[in-house]
């Protein structure tokens, strides 16, 4: 692990418990930059060779997304109670990412989740915090995978019948999501758990129109009424 110092953080104001994963359209010269003109920072970054960069120390609170646009679980302030890691990734997400990605990120995730004792339910996406203004870390960040290794969880598409509730808005809140916007944190969720119902797009589109005016037709053909059910169900039963 390299450390490049960045000086764009405070003081935290609650206790880590939460694993923040985006990605940026860069390699890691560039995504560097950008985070000085924008002075903006995160606590990690994975170049696209998989090398660690350690750019804020975990006991600061790093500036990796907006306070007030952000929310999970009725918290807005995500910045205090999370460490934030960034990706190297010329698609936004939209391609694989590299075999040594992935063994750093999970490698990383590992040591971090243990070291702030963060529960699964609270390793989360960019756009699951900010559904209607982030699309990263698109819709190819392994999660299932990684669910497997015991970082974030999936789910068993057979407990949805195990589940009577039938509101999705009152299933994606109790989860953490914000659903002000109902469409948008449904298109969030997709993202996470039903990666094909998502197009590809070119990194321009992505940023500039995260949720494309066709969301709800391409969800409409899609399982996601039992696909949310029974994560529903598998999150309510995560230790």
């Amino acid at each position: 692990m390299k450390k490049i110092p960045l000086p764009y953080f405070n003081q935290r104001k609650a206790d880590i418990d939460m694993l923040v994963i985006h990605c940026q359209a860069f390699d890691e010269t560039q995504s560097l930059q950008i985070l000085h003109d924008v002075q903006l920072s995160a606590h990690y970054m994975i170049g696209l060779n998989g090398k660690i960069y350690q750019l804020v120390e975990d006991k600061y609170r790093a500036w990796h997304t907006k306070t007030g646009a952000s929310y999970w679980k009725n918290v807005e302030d995500i910045n205090s109670r999370s460490i934030g890691i960034e990706i190297c990734s010329p698609s936004l997400g939209q391609k694989q990412y590299t075999k040594n990605q992935i063994h750093s990120i999970l490698r990383l995730c590992k040591a971090l989740t243990k070291k702030h004792h963060i529960k699964k339910q609270n390793v989360v996406g960019h756009s699951d915090i900010c559904p209607n203004r982030k699309p990263d870390p698109g819709k190819a960040f392994p999660w299932k995978y990684f669910a497997r290794q015991g970082i974030g969880f999936w789910y068993n598409i057979n407990d949805a019948k195990k589940v009577q509730e039938t509101d999705e808005g009152k299933m994606l809140s109790e989860i953490g999501y914000n659903v002000a916007d109902l469409t948008a944190a449904k298109w969030a969720f997709c993202k996470r758990f039903l990666p094909d119902v998502i197009p590809t797009d070119n990194v321009g589109t992505l940023i500039d129109n995260p949720i494309p005016k066709n969301a709800a037709e391409l969800m409409q053909g899609s399982n996601i009424s039992e696909v949310l059910k029974a994560v529903f169900y598998k999150y309510n039963k995560v230790p």
